[in-house]
Protein backbone atom coordinates (compact mmCIF):
# COMPACT_ATOMS: atom_id res chain seq x y z
CA UNK A 1 0.00 0.00 0.00
CA UNK A 2 2.77 2.56 0.71
CA UNK A 3 4.02 2.03 -2.88
CA UNK A 4 0.51 2.58 -4.24
CA UNK A 5 0.24 5.80 -2.25
CA UNK A 6 3.56 7.06 -3.58
CA UNK A 7 2.52 6.23 -7.13
CA UNK A 8 -0.81 7.99 -6.70
CA UNK A 9 0.91 11.04 -5.30
CA UNK A 10 3.28 11.23 -8.30
CA UNK A 11 0.38 10.82 -10.71
CA UNK A 12 -1.47 13.71 -9.09
CA UNK A 13 1.60 15.98 -9.31
CA UNK A 14 2.15 15.04 -12.96
CA UNK A 15 -1.48 15.76 -13.79
CA UNK A 16 -1.30 19.17 -12.07
CA UNK A 17 1.89 19.99 -14.04
CA UNK A 18 0.23 19.14 -17.36
CA UNK A 19 -2.81 21.26 -16.48
CA UNK A 20 -0.57 24.19 -15.51
CA UNK A 21 1.33 24.01 -18.82
CA UNK A 22 -1.92 23.94 -20.81
CA UNK A 23 -3.17 27.01 -18.93
CA UNK A 24 0.09 28.84 -19.69
CA UNK A 25 -0.14 27.88 -23.35
CA UNK A 26 -3.65 29.25 -23.76
CA UNK A 27 -3.34 32.34 -21.58
CA UNK A 28 0.23 33.47 -22.37
CA UNK A 29 0.86 32.56 -26.01
CA UNK A 30 3.60 35.21 -26.41
CA UNK A 31 5.83 33.06 -24.27
CA UNK A 32 5.69 30.19 -26.77
CA UNK A 33 4.74 31.53 -30.17
CA UNK A 34 5.08 35.27 -30.47
CA UNK A 35 4.66 35.14 -34.27
CA UNK A 36 1.11 33.74 -34.02
CA UNK A 37 0.18 35.58 -30.86
CA UNK A 38 -2.99 37.67 -30.80
CA UNK A 39 -0.90 40.28 -29.03
CA UNK A 40 1.62 40.58 -31.89
CA UNK A 41 -0.21 43.64 -33.25
CA UNK A 42 0.92 45.53 -30.22
CA UNK A 43 4.67 44.96 -31.06
CA UNK A 44 6.72 47.95 -32.15
CA UNK A 45 6.71 48.57 -35.89
CA UNK A 46 10.35 48.55 -37.16
CA UNK A 47 11.51 49.91 -40.51
CA UNK A 48 15.00 49.87 -42.09
CA UNK A 49 17.30 52.54 -40.72
CA UNK A 50 17.77 55.73 -42.69
CA UNK A 51 21.00 55.76 -44.72
CA UNK A 52 23.21 58.71 -43.95
CA UNK A 53 24.42 60.61 -47.03
CA UNK A 54 28.07 59.74 -47.63
CA UNK A 55 29.17 62.92 -49.30
CA UNK A 56 32.01 63.10 -51.81
CA UNK A 57 34.80 60.54 -51.90
CA UNK A 58 38.19 61.75 -50.75
CA UNK A 59 40.49 62.89 -53.53
CA UNK A 60 42.93 60.02 -53.00
CA UNK A 61 40.03 57.53 -53.13
CA UNK A 62 38.83 59.01 -56.41
CA UNK A 63 42.32 58.81 -57.93
CA UNK A 64 42.78 55.20 -56.78
CA UNK A 65 39.41 54.17 -58.24
CA UNK A 66 40.23 55.93 -61.51
CA UNK A 67 43.66 54.29 -61.64
CA UNK A 68 42.19 50.81 -61.20
CA UNK A 69 39.41 51.34 -63.73
CA UNK A 70 41.86 52.71 -66.30
CA UNK A 71 44.44 49.95 -65.76
CA UNK A 72 42.31 46.86 -65.12
CA UNK A 73 41.73 45.97 -68.76
CA UNK A 74 45.47 45.95 -69.47
CA UNK A 75 46.05 43.17 -66.91
CA UNK A 76 45.53 39.52 -67.86
CA UNK A 77 44.97 36.27 -65.98
CA UNK A 78 47.27 33.39 -67.00
CA UNK A 79 46.53 29.72 -66.42
CA UNK A 80 48.99 27.01 -67.37
CA UNK A 81 48.74 23.29 -68.06
CA UNK A 82 51.37 20.58 -68.09
CA UNK A 83 51.48 17.35 -70.07
CA UNK A 84 51.85 14.18 -68.00
CA UNK A 85 51.94 10.52 -68.90
CA UNK A 86 49.92 7.77 -67.23
CA UNK A 87 52.51 5.21 -66.15
CA UNK A 88 50.06 2.33 -66.73
CA UNK A 89 48.37 3.24 -70.01
CA UNK A 90 51.18 5.45 -71.42
CA UNK A 91 48.48 7.95 -72.38
CA UNK A 92 49.53 11.60 -72.39
CA UNK A 93 47.13 14.22 -71.07
CA UNK A 94 47.35 17.73 -69.67
CA UNK A 95 46.58 18.84 -66.14
CA UNK A 96 46.37 22.32 -64.58
CA UNK A 97 49.77 23.41 -63.30
CA UNK A 98 49.38 26.97 -62.04
CA UNK A 99 48.04 30.48 -62.38
CA UNK A 100 49.56 33.91 -62.53
CA UNK A 101 49.19 37.41 -63.89
CA UNK A 102 50.54 39.38 -66.81
CA UNK A 103 49.95 42.59 -68.69
CA UNK A 104 49.68 43.82 -72.27
CA UNK A 105 52.95 45.24 -73.54
CA UNK A 106 52.04 46.46 -77.01
CA UNK A 107 49.41 46.44 -79.75
CA UNK A 108 50.99 43.34 -81.35
CA UNK A 109 49.62 41.09 -78.59
CA UNK A 110 52.79 40.61 -76.54
CA UNK A 111 52.08 39.73 -72.91
CA UNK A 112 54.68 40.17 -70.15
CA UNK A 113 54.80 37.85 -67.16
CA UNK A 114 57.34 36.13 -64.90
CA UNK A 115 59.27 33.16 -66.23
CA UNK A 116 58.43 31.16 -63.09
CA UNK A 117 54.70 31.59 -63.83
CA UNK A 118 54.99 29.48 -67.00
CA UNK A 119 57.98 27.33 -66.04
CA UNK A 120 57.39 23.65 -66.86
CA UNK A 121 54.08 24.35 -68.61
CA UNK A 122 53.17 22.86 -71.97
CA UNK A 123 50.52 25.48 -72.70
CA UNK A 124 49.33 28.81 -71.35
CA UNK A 125 45.90 30.42 -71.62
CA UNK A 126 45.56 34.20 -71.38
CA UNK A 127 42.24 35.55 -70.15
CA UNK A 128 41.41 39.18 -70.85
CA UNK A 129 39.38 41.32 -68.48
CA UNK A 130 36.27 40.92 -70.67
CA UNK A 131 36.42 37.13 -70.26
CA UNK A 132 37.93 36.20 -73.63
CA UNK A 133 40.43 33.32 -73.51
CA UNK A 134 43.33 32.87 -75.94
CA UNK A 135 46.07 30.27 -76.20
CA UNK A 136 49.47 31.94 -75.94
CA UNK A 137 52.86 31.05 -77.41
CA UNK A 138 56.22 31.70 -75.76
CA UNK A 139 58.27 34.31 -77.60
CA UNK A 140 61.30 34.56 -75.33
CA UNK A 141 62.52 34.48 -71.74
CA UNK A 142 65.36 35.73 -69.55
CA UNK A 143 66.04 33.53 -66.51
CA UNK A 144 68.45 36.15 -65.14
CA UNK A 145 65.57 38.61 -64.78
CA UNK A 146 62.64 36.15 -64.35
CA UNK A 147 60.92 37.70 -67.37
CA UNK A 148 58.95 35.92 -70.09
CA UNK A 149 57.16 37.25 -73.18
CA UNK A 150 54.04 35.51 -74.47
CA UNK A 151 51.97 36.36 -77.51
CA UNK A 152 48.32 35.87 -78.31
CA UNK A 153 46.86 35.66 -81.82
CA UNK A 154 47.10 38.42 -84.39
CA UNK A 155 44.02 40.41 -85.29
CA UNK A 156 42.59 40.38 -81.77
CA UNK A 157 41.05 43.60 -80.55
CA UNK A 158 43.14 44.22 -77.45
CA UNK A 159 42.85 46.71 -74.59
CA UNK A 160 45.46 49.45 -74.47
CA UNK A 161 48.95 48.53 -73.20
CA UNK A 162 49.94 49.66 -69.71
CA UNK A 163 51.43 53.19 -69.93
CA UNK A 164 55.20 53.02 -69.46
CA UNK A 165 56.94 54.82 -66.61
CA UNK A 166 60.53 54.87 -65.37
CA UNK A 167 62.23 53.34 -62.35
CA UNK A 168 65.62 55.08 -62.16
CA UNK A 169 64.03 58.09 -60.45
CA UNK A 170 61.84 56.24 -57.92
CA UNK A 171 61.94 57.29 -54.28
CA UNK A 172 61.35 55.31 -51.10
CA UNK A 173 57.92 56.32 -49.78
CA UNK A 174 56.21 56.71 -53.16
CA UNK A 175 52.73 55.21 -53.41
CA UNK A 176 52.45 52.09 -55.53
CA UNK A 177 49.56 49.97 -56.76
CA UNK A 178 49.64 46.27 -57.68
CA UNK A 179 47.01 44.60 -59.85
CA UNK A 180 46.88 40.84 -60.26
CA UNK A 181 45.07 37.61 -59.57
CA UNK A 182 46.11 36.40 -56.09
CA UNK A 183 44.97 32.83 -55.34
CA UNK A 184 42.95 32.94 -58.57
CA UNK A 185 40.83 35.88 -57.34
CA UNK A 186 40.80 37.84 -60.55
CA UNK A 187 41.72 41.50 -60.96
CA UNK A 188 42.56 42.46 -57.40
CA UNK A 189 44.04 45.82 -56.40
CA UNK A 190 46.43 46.26 -53.49
CA UNK A 191 48.21 49.44 -52.47
CA UNK A 192 51.32 50.39 -50.55
CA UNK A 193 54.56 52.30 -50.81
CA UNK A 194 58.07 51.70 -52.06
CA UNK A 195 59.86 50.31 -49.01
CA UNK A 196 63.38 50.06 -50.48
CA UNK A 197 65.28 50.06 -53.77
CA UNK A 198 68.13 48.03 -55.28
CA UNK A 199 67.29 44.82 -53.44
CA UNK A 200 68.63 41.36 -54.38
CA UNK A 201 66.74 38.08 -54.17
CA UNK A 202 67.58 34.47 -55.08
CA UNK A 203 65.33 33.12 -57.82
CA UNK A 204 63.79 29.65 -57.99
CA UNK A 205 66.59 28.62 -60.37
CA UNK A 206 69.30 29.57 -57.89
CA UNK A 207 70.22 32.78 -59.69
CA UNK A 208 70.25 36.14 -57.92
CA UNK A 209 67.85 38.71 -59.33
CA UNK A 210 69.30 42.18 -58.76
CA UNK A 211 68.07 45.76 -58.56
CA UNK A 212 64.57 44.88 -57.31
CA UNK A 213 61.96 47.27 -55.97
CA UNK A 214 60.75 46.35 -52.47
CA UNK A 215 57.16 47.24 -51.61
CA UNK A 216 54.66 46.60 -48.84
CA UNK A 217 51.76 46.36 -51.31
CA UNK A 218 50.28 42.90 -50.76
CA UNK A 219 51.69 40.45 -53.32
CA UNK A 220 50.45 36.87 -53.02
CA UNK A 221 50.73 33.70 -55.14
CA UNK A 222 48.96 34.51 -58.42
CA UNK A 223 50.06 38.17 -58.33
CA UNK A 224 53.34 37.20 -59.98
CA UNK A 225 53.69 38.75 -63.40
CA UNK A 226 51.23 41.56 -62.72
CA UNK A 227 52.12 45.25 -63.02
CA UNK A 228 53.33 47.55 -60.27
CA UNK A 229 52.04 51.07 -61.00
CA UNK A 230 52.86 54.51 -59.70
CA UNK A 231 50.21 57.05 -58.67
CA UNK A 232 49.97 58.25 -62.29
CA UNK A 233 49.00 54.74 -63.43
CA UNK A 234 52.34 54.18 -65.18
CA UNK A 235 54.16 50.85 -65.19
CA UNK A 236 57.18 50.97 -62.87
CA UNK A 237 57.77 47.25 -62.32
CA UNK A 238 56.58 43.66 -62.65
CA UNK A 239 55.60 41.91 -59.42
CA UNK A 240 57.95 38.98 -59.03
CA UNK A 241 58.17 37.54 -55.54
CA UNK A 242 57.29 37.79 -51.88
CA UNK A 243 59.29 37.17 -48.77
CA UNK A 244 57.12 35.14 -46.44
CA UNK A 245 57.63 32.06 -44.26
CA UNK A 246 53.95 31.15 -44.77
CA UNK A 247 53.81 31.71 -48.53
CA UNK A 248 51.34 34.59 -48.22
CA UNK A 249 51.98 38.31 -48.13
CA UNK A 250 53.95 39.46 -45.11
CA UNK A 251 54.42 43.04 -46.21
CA UNK A 252 57.57 42.40 -48.24
CA UNK A 253 57.13 42.09 -52.00
CA UNK A 254 59.61 42.51 -54.83
CA UNK A 255 59.28 43.81 -58.38
CA UNK A 256 61.65 43.90 -61.34
CA UNK A 257 61.97 47.59 -62.30
CA UNK A 258 60.50 48.83 -65.55
CA UNK A 259 63.85 50.15 -66.81
CA UNK A 260 65.07 46.55 -66.79
CA UNK A 261 61.91 45.43 -68.58
CA UNK A 262 62.30 48.09 -71.24
CA UNK A 263 65.86 46.95 -71.85
CA UNK A 264 65.23 43.19 -71.82
CA UNK A 265 61.80 42.79 -73.44
CA UNK A 266 62.70 44.25 -76.88
CA UNK A 267 65.52 41.70 -77.16
CA UNK A 268 63.23 38.85 -76.11
CA UNK A 269 60.73 39.86 -78.79
CA UNK A 270 63.31 40.28 -81.56
CA UNK A 271 65.79 37.51 -80.62
CA UNK A 272 63.96 35.19 -78.24
CA UNK A 273 66.67 35.63 -75.62
CA UNK A 274 68.50 38.36 -73.76
CA UNK A 275 72.15 38.97 -74.64
CA UNK A 276 73.86 40.63 -71.72
CA UNK A 277 76.44 43.36 -72.33
CA UNK A 278 79.97 42.34 -71.39
CA UNK A 279 83.54 43.60 -71.12
CA UNK A 280 85.27 40.48 -72.39
CA UNK A 281 87.00 39.64 -69.12
CA UNK A 282 87.14 36.59 -66.84
CA UNK A 283 86.21 37.02 -63.17
CA UNK A 284 85.36 34.60 -60.36
CA UNK A 285 83.45 35.44 -57.17
CA UNK A 286 85.14 32.97 -54.79
CA UNK A 287 88.62 33.66 -56.08
CA UNK A 288 87.94 37.41 -56.05
CA UNK A 289 86.90 37.32 -52.40
CA UNK A 290 90.13 35.57 -51.45
CA UNK A 291 92.41 37.79 -53.55
CA UNK A 292 90.93 41.12 -52.49
CA UNK A 293 91.12 40.06 -48.85
CA UNK A 294 94.83 39.26 -49.23
CA UNK A 295 95.54 42.51 -51.06
CA UNK A 296 93.35 44.55 -48.74
CA UNK A 297 91.30 46.32 -51.43
CA UNK A 298 87.66 46.42 -52.39
CA UNK A 299 86.92 45.67 -56.03
CA UNK A 300 86.95 42.98 -58.71
CA UNK A 301 90.20 41.41 -59.87
CA UNK A 302 90.42 40.88 -63.64
CA UNK A 303 91.73 37.33 -64.02
CA UNK A 304 92.09 37.39 -67.80
CA UNK A 305 91.19 39.46 -70.86
CA UNK A 306 89.86 37.81 -74.04
CA UNK A 307 92.00 38.67 -77.08
CA UNK A 308 90.25 41.16 -79.36
CA UNK A 309 87.53 41.86 -76.78
CA UNK A 310 86.25 45.27 -75.70
CA UNK A 311 88.47 45.07 -72.61
CA UNK A 312 91.49 44.17 -74.74
CA UNK A 313 90.89 47.12 -77.07
CA UNK A 314 90.60 49.40 -74.03
CA UNK A 315 93.95 48.18 -72.69
CA UNK A 316 92.73 46.30 -69.61
CA UNK A 317 95.17 43.80 -68.11
CA UNK A 318 94.49 40.40 -66.62
CA UNK A 319 96.28 38.91 -63.64
CA UNK A 320 99.70 37.32 -63.93
CA UNK A 321 99.81 33.62 -63.07
CA UNK A 322 103.23 32.31 -62.03
CA UNK A 323 104.58 28.83 -62.66
CA UNK A 324 103.66 27.73 -59.14
CA UNK A 325 100.02 28.75 -59.71
CA UNK A 326 100.07 31.90 -57.60
CA UNK A 327 98.08 34.85 -58.94
CA UNK A 328 99.38 38.40 -59.07
CA UNK A 329 96.56 40.89 -59.83
CA UNK A 330 97.19 43.70 -62.31
CA UNK A 331 93.92 45.58 -62.93
CA UNK A 332 91.26 45.73 -60.21
CA UNK A 333 87.90 47.33 -61.07
CA UNK A 334 86.77 49.52 -58.16
CA UNK A 335 83.91 51.48 -59.71
CA UNK A 336 81.79 51.80 -62.84
CA UNK A 337 80.47 55.25 -63.77
CA UNK A 338 81.42 56.43 -60.27
CA UNK A 339 79.36 53.69 -58.61
CA UNK A 340 81.42 51.44 -56.30
CA UNK A 341 81.94 47.80 -57.25
CA UNK A 342 82.71 45.45 -54.36
CA UNK A 343 81.86 42.04 -55.84
CA UNK A 344 81.51 40.17 -59.12
CA UNK A 345 77.71 40.19 -58.79
CA UNK A 346 77.73 43.96 -58.29
CA UNK A 347 79.96 44.44 -61.34
CA UNK A 348 77.65 42.35 -63.54
CA UNK A 349 74.65 44.27 -62.19
CA UNK A 350 76.26 47.61 -62.99
CA UNK A 351 77.12 46.47 -66.51
CA UNK A 352 73.62 45.10 -67.04
CA UNK A 353 72.22 48.63 -66.69
CA UNK A 354 73.68 49.46 -70.10
CA UNK A 355 73.26 48.23 -73.65
CA UNK A 356 75.61 46.51 -76.06
CA UNK A 357 77.49 49.21 -77.95
CA UNK A 358 77.32 51.80 -75.17
CA UNK A 359 80.52 53.26 -73.77
CA UNK A 360 81.06 53.07 -70.01
CA UNK A 361 83.77 54.50 -67.78
CA UNK A 362 85.56 52.09 -65.47
CA UNK A 363 87.85 53.13 -62.63
CA UNK A 364 90.77 50.74 -62.08
CA UNK A 365 93.47 50.19 -59.54
CA UNK A 366 96.72 49.47 -61.38
CA UNK A 367 99.98 49.24 -59.46
CA UNK A 368 98.34 51.05 -56.57
CA UNK A 369 97.17 53.99 -58.71
CA UNK A 370 93.63 54.82 -59.84
CA UNK A 371 92.92 55.36 -63.51
CA UNK A 372 89.81 55.75 -65.66
CA UNK A 373 89.28 53.67 -68.81
CA UNK A 374 86.46 53.88 -71.36
CA UNK A 375 85.14 50.58 -72.69
CA UNK A 376 82.58 49.93 -75.44
CA UNK A 377 80.33 47.07 -74.24
CA UNK A 378 80.22 43.96 -76.40
CA UNK A 379 77.65 41.15 -76.58
CA UNK A 380 78.07 38.60 -73.81
CA UNK A 381 77.74 34.87 -74.09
Amino acid sequence: MPDNGRFLSRLIWFTLLVVALMLLWHNFPDLFNSYNSPYSDSREKVTPRVIEPRGNLADDEKSTIELFENSRDSVVFITTRQQVMDVWTRDIFSVPSGTGSGFIWDDAGHIITNLHVIKGASEAIVRLADGRDYKAILIGASPAHDIAVLKIGAGIQLPLPVPLGSSHDLKVGQKVFAIGNPFGLDWTLTTGVISALDRSLPSEEGRTIENLIQTDAAINPGNSGGPLLDSAGRLIGINTAIYSPSGASAGIGFSVPVDTLNRVVPQLISRGKYIRPALGITVDEKLNTRLTKIIGVTGVVILSVSPGSAADLAGLKGATISSDGSIMPNDIIISLENKPVDSVDKLLLRIDHYKVGETIRITLLRNGHEMDVSVILQPGI
